[in-house]
């Protein structure tokens, strides 16, 4: 559903295209608040910097766990991860089965590339990854105190924040706070048949990934160091 709404408004031919920003954005909250009510039961784990967050919140309160009956191990936090790229990895490819004829129109291969994966507005690693870190940390730190997985609100609060990191954060690298939501999708870029898509931007790839996997630790400092929960 995120890959869907980039694609709606960006693909030739598209009924919405050129809808925007506001949409992309309330797009992607829509489909986060889906996909973490889907994943309840799981504790609504769709993004790697939060699994990893809850296994560092573990070193400092041995209650935590990954979800209710799931307990903070190494097997078990990568298997979520493996998950949760897998499960970003097959979205966009069902992406590009709903929209092949879209993406076999003649465009620019960049604009292809970004129904997949983000790029920066102005390449700069050193800023876009503090740009990642720290709209991930925002994000972190909301799933800790809105009680995401624990409250049938959490999905909810966690979709509205998404909503708003967009709009607030998102302008200088297109918000990936999530390192599956990006990484696996580009690598379906690299691999489906996309008529004239260029390459995979492989050299930016990094810092999607890092940018939140750090976000996620100093989200977690924060909200253990302050007390917040």
């Amino acid at each position: 559903l995120g890959g869907g709404v980039v694609a709606t408004s960006l693909l030739p031919r598209s009924k919405g295209k050129d809808a925007g920003w506001v949409l992309i954005t309330f797009g992607w909250g829509l489909a986060v608040f889906a996909g973490v009510y889907v994943a309840f039961r799981s504790g609504g784990h769709l993004n790697p910097a939060v699994t990893v967050a809850k296994a560092l919140a573990h070193l400092f309160d041995p209650s935590v766990d990954l979800a209710p009956g799931v307990a903070v191990t190494a097997v078990n936090v990568c298997i979520y991860i493996a998950a949760q790229f897998l499960g970003a990895f097959t979205g966009a490819v069902l992406n590009w089965l709903v929209f092949k004829q879209h993406f076999d129109e003649d465009t620019d291969p960049a604009t292809k590339l970004a129904v997949f994966s983000t790029g920066p507005a102005i390449r700069s690693y050193g800023w876009n990854l503090v740009t990642e870190a720290i709209a991930t940390a925002v994000l972190v730190i909301w799933v800790f105190v809105s009680g995401a997985t624990e409250t049938a609100i959490g999905p909810l609060a966690v979709a509205l924040m998404v909503v708003a990191i967009g709009m607030s954060l998102g302008g200088p690298t297109g918000y990936a706070i999530n390192p599956a939501r990006d990484l696996g999708p580009r690598l379906a870029h690299a691999l489906l048949p996309i008529r004239g898509k260029g390459g995979s931007d492989w050299g930016y790839s990094w810092v999607p990934v890092v940018g939140p996997l750090l976000g996620a630790v100093i989200a977690t400092l924060v909200v253990y160091s302050t007390g917040v929960v």
